[in-house]
């Protein structure tokens, strides 16, 4: 992060401090509480960034490039099994975390035992369990970062994928990392599409640049693919990189003859790292700045606003009454806003409830599809046979069908609480402050479901098969030996056994199918069986979600209903007691100008800090030609 940055963040934090003392220095401990909440939320300045891509596309590369040395473990054919997340920190240090029920278990380990914990080295397909590894690195680009290094995701239905698309909500870029030889594919671009629909900045990074001649060409494809993709993909920076020159210039960074500084300029990450601390860490700084600048602000109207009036009422005492009798009005109008019968309620009852059937009628469209995929595949084949391979393919798709139904119900959620935002600023016009969005709807975490347990399926081996052949021939040894000792024949002769042959195969035959048609039956049931656990436990997720957005919207405004009308009732109070002597008159309203200032230099403060933002957010575009 930029010193400018910094500086931001100690004026951010001490603007907050002395909103906090002001309120409760004027008896608001309703604001108090707004602003401890919000101090709390502006603390962690860092931007979250996933590293997201195909396996072997060279993330893992591309991070130790933009981190200017080999930190993380990279291997030509063991690939990432754990997210890694890199935070700047005074010293280098290595933590595993695994969730654990009611909270989460650490393990701290060696930097130089990574590699066995967080690849297929020593922990394939993570059977270790671990959720994250957080790498602690005192290095200079790390500053205001959270940067995120995941494992391969090996389509849009891969696991890892899935787990990936969860985290997008909470992400505040995500760079797309796609090897320089090729063009996008369709699982890559639905995954950029996705990201940039729950709000991420989206950044296209071709790598290996020096092994393909041909990557402009590439770059300009994907730059086309991307438009025509339509909104919010078009526009999406496309960076080449290449990481192995980055790390040469690491390696090679000498300030005499400048040859790591052209190395460096000339693999594109020195862009990259342009990108990620002036746009992306400095964005996140911006939205930081204008919520806490927005909320002080509003804290500072209605404190002054009762300084104000009572100010106007004692300057000219004829005017008390009429101002006394517009604020009663404003009363009621502001407790009008608390009512459940006020638009805004309505509109968030109505849109909460649209939105639990939308969202469990879409989970269950999407998973019946996939139950119907899965009865036609096990049709196709018999499960004793491919349920090693059906169990996890089924897995992912189920997988895959939930995650793309959580990241929907998150872009609803955004859009319901700003519809309940602009209901509730149209109700309280012209006696509301600016008011926000609202907080936004908190992500859903599905609680796992068990893997899909493969069913009990009958034995058909070698015994069991002459049993039953023994048993359907028996029948045509005796009707056809009985039939031939009429013509002078033992009961066992050529006849008969060639009947029992033949009856024996068929009676095998016919069994087989059906035996067949049972495990297929008995498939198709568990498959029922799980689809049907995963509907239930994330519709109850999906429920128990819009029930705590609806919630939390409910409090948010009735909270700023009742904050404001509590101002109103003050400056009400205030306006009618009007002092009649003029010695107590004039000196009441020297304190009033005073107190005035000082909450005038808080709100100039404040207005001043959320400007210079806003104009150096301007200043350079996202990429630079």
């Amino acid at each position: 992060m930029s010193a400018g940055n910094d500086a931001a963040s100690r004026e951010l934090t001490e603007l907050v401090g002395l909103a906090r003392k002001a309120v409760k220095a004027y008896d608001r401990p309703d604001l108090e509480k707004r602003l401890a909440v919000l101090s709390r939320a502006v603390a962690d300045d860092r931007a979250r960034v996933l590293v997201v891509g195909e396996f072997k596309a060279g993330k893992t590369e591309l991070v130790n490039a933009v981190l200017g040395g080999r930190a993380l473990p990279t291997d030509a054919h063991r690939a990432t099994t754990v997210p890694t997340a890199c935070v700047h920190g005074a010293q280098r240090a290595v933590t595993l975390v695994r969730a654990v029920e009611g909270g989460q278990e650490q393990q701290g380990i060696g930097p130089a035992q990574l590699a066995e914990h967080v690849t297929e080295q020593g922990n394939a397909d993570n059977a270790a369990g671990w959720s994250h590894a957080e790498v602690t690195l005192p290095v200079e680009p790390l500053k205001g970062l959270r940067l995120v290094d995941t494992p391969g995701a090996g389509g849009l239905a891969s696991p890892a994928s899935v787990s990936t698309m969860a985290e997008l909500p909470g992400s505040d870029a995500v760079l797309l990392v796609c090897d320089a030889g090729r063009e996008l594919t369709a699982p890559e671009l639905a995954l950029a599409r996705t990201a940039a629909a729950v709000g991420a900045t989206v950044i296209v990074v071709l790598t290996r640049t020096d092994l393909h001649p041909h990557w402009r060409r590439i770059a300009d494809l994907d730059r086309g693919h991307l438009d025509r993709a339509g909104d919010p993909m078009r526009g999406v920076a496309v960076l080449p990189t290449s990481a192995s020159l980055a790390l040469l210039a690491a390696e090679r960074d000498d300030p005499a003859d400048g040859t790591g500084r052209a190395l460096t300029e000339e693999s594109g990450i020195a862009e990259l790292r342009r990108v990620l601390t002036e746009e992306v860490a400095a964005g996140r700084q911006a939205r930081r700045v204008r919520m806490a600048a927005d909320e002080v602000l509003v804290a500072c109207d209605q404190v002054a606003t009762r300084f104000r009036t009572e100010r106007d009422a004692l300057a000219d005492p004829g005017r008390a009454q009429r101002i006394a009798e517009q604020l009663d009005r404003s009363k009621a109008r502001a407790a009008a806003l608390r009512d459940r019968a006020a638009r805004w309620q309505q509109t968030l009852n109505d849109g909460t409830q649209d939105l639990v059937s939308d969202i469990e009628y879409d989970l269950r469209d999407r998973l019946r599809t996939v139950t119907t995929d899965a009865e036609a595949a096990l049709d196709d084949t018999d499960p004793a046979k491919t349920w090693e391979q059906f169990g996890p393919w089924l897995h992912q798709q189920v997988s895959a069908a939930v995650s793309t139904n959580v990241v929907w119900a998150e872009e609803r959620t955004r859009w319901l609480s700003e519809r309940v935002a602009t209901h509730f600023a149209e109700d309280g016009e012209g006696i509301l402050p600016p008011v926000g969005a609202g907080p936004d709807g908190t992500g859903m975490v599905a609680d796992p479901v068990k893997m899909l347990a493969a069913p009990d399926h009958e034995k058909f081996g070698f015994s069991q098969s002459a049993l039953i052949g023994m048993r359907g021939s028996y029948g045509g040894v005796l009707m056809i030996g009985l039939m031939t000792t009429l013509a002078g024949l033992s009961l066992i002769n050529p006849f008969s056994v060639g009947a029992g042959l033949l009856l024996g195969s068929k009676t095998l035959i016919d069994e087989r199918k059906r035996a067949l048609r049972r495990r297929q039956g008995e498939a198709k049931q568990a498959v029922r069986r799980h689809v049907d656990d995963v509907i239930f436990q994330a519709g109850k997720n999906s429920r128990d979600m819009l029930r705590e957005v609806q919630r939390t919207l409910r409090d948010h405004f009735t909270t700023t209903a009742e904050e404001l009308e509590r101002s109103l009732a003050a400056t009400s109070q205030a306006a009618k007691a009007v002092e009649a002597d003029g010695a107590k008159r004039q000196a009441r309203l020297a304190d009033l100008e005073a107190e005035l200032e000082r909450i005038e230099g808080l709100s100039t403060r404040a207005r001043r800090l959320r400007e210079t933002v806003r104009s150096e957010g301007r200043s350079a575009p996202l990429v630079r030609a």
